[in-house]
């Protein structure tokens, strides 16, 4: 895909990592707490990479600037947080493919909207957060993706430069940040796309069907 590949960066949920079933137990618990039933966890999934505040929005019809917002939100936050690595995963291949990453010297990172005290447990839960050579958190720099500023950040951390990169990602804010700083871009399809997205309009690099696909892809083997 990149002749000169130097890096692969990474959104984490729904793109690195299967998130969705401790982010939905985390809802569902919460669901639980004010007496409401269990949502499905195929109606949860499809939104997993929006955060907090799709989850409020889809469990309890809730948006930001509403009264209850930000108590639930940091409600949900810490049931999250109890419970970070209950079921997370990394999606089927991504162990082989960083494993290859590392033997060929090419760096691999994380850009990622999740903030700082989620993601840095749940890499170390998961035994990745050393081999990491660049993470950036929606805590860490601002502004977050869209803007390619995190990304910026990732390369620098990672010692390449973005243009010998490439980005992964499932949500139109990661193709747009890649190709804001000039990464190749790669969609995630096997993760958290919403019923509505429209992958194509992104106008992504290449798009993985799978996440399998990602090691012939990024590697061509």
């Amino acid at each position: 895909m990149l002749n000169n590949l130097r890096a692969v960066f990474f959104d984490l949920d729904g793109t690195l990592l299967d998130t969705a079933p401790d982010m939905a137990l985390a809802l569902n618990i919460q669901r639980e707490v004010h007496g409401k039933e269990p949502l499905p966890f195929s109606d949860i999934r499809p939104y997993v990479s929006h955060g907090a505040a799709a989850m409020l929005r889809i469990g309890f019809g809730l948006e930001p600037g509403h009264k209850d917002f930000d108590e639930f939100r940091k409600q949900y936050l810490n049931i999250y947080a109890d419970n970070i690595a209950v079921h997370t995963e990394l999606f089927a291949g991504l162990k082989e493919l960083l494993n290859t990453l590392t033997e060929s010297d090419i760096a691999w990172g994380i850009a990622t909207n999740k903030p700082e005290f989620l993601t840095i447990p749940l890499l170390e839960a998961l035994n990745l957060r050393e081999s990491c050579s660049g993470l950036v958190c929606g805590d860490t720099v601002k502004p977050t993706k869209p803007h390619p500023k995190p990304l910026f950040f990732a390369a620098q951390q990672a010692g390449v430069k973005p243009v010998q990169s490439v980005y992964v990602g499932d949500a139109w804010r990661d193709i747009a940040a890649g190709r804001a700083a000039g990464m190749k871009t790669v969609v995630a399809e096997y993760g958290y796309i919403q019923p509505e997205d429209k992958i194509l309009e992104w106008k992504a690099d290449a798009v993985a069907k799978e996440s399998t696909d990602l090691i012939k892809m990024l590697l061509n083997r």
